[in-house]
């Protein structure tokens, strides 16, 4: 995957803010209408709506308008490329880790002796 891959940095943008996180922690639940999901947060509707925007441009979330009821739903699939991204640093950096316990536990053996 590229460094800077812009479907990785939506992800990350859309994930940086806490509303947004707990949005997506209901919609986790199931779908919820927009007035529901801007009940806890204490922000004007169209606050929110800007929100929602962010998770839909990243691909997070769907709506659907059913009369004057928006409906979200959140697409976990979405979620794949950065969970790739984060395995693949995970690795990394445990084998540097490795690599560097490998070092010192030598350094010391050559100490004792």
């Amino acid at each position: 995957m590229a460094k800077h891959d812009t479907d990785l940095s939506q992800l990350f943008h859309a994930l940086a803010d806490p509303t947004r996180r707990a949005i997506l922690t209901r919609l986790a639940e199931g779908p919820a209408p927009v007035t529901e999901l801007a009940k806890p947060t204490g922000l004007r509707l169209p606050t929110v709506m800007r929100h929602l925007s962010v998770l839909e441009e990243a691909g997070l979330i769907a709506t659907s308008k059913d009369g004057r009821v928006r409906t979200c739903a959140m697409l976990p699939e979405a979620l794949t490329p950065m969970r790739t991204w984060l395995d693949e640093q995970r690795a990394l950096w445990e084998g540097r880790l490795d690599r560097l316990d490998d070092y010192v536990t030598k350094l010391m053996e050559e100490r004792e002796k």
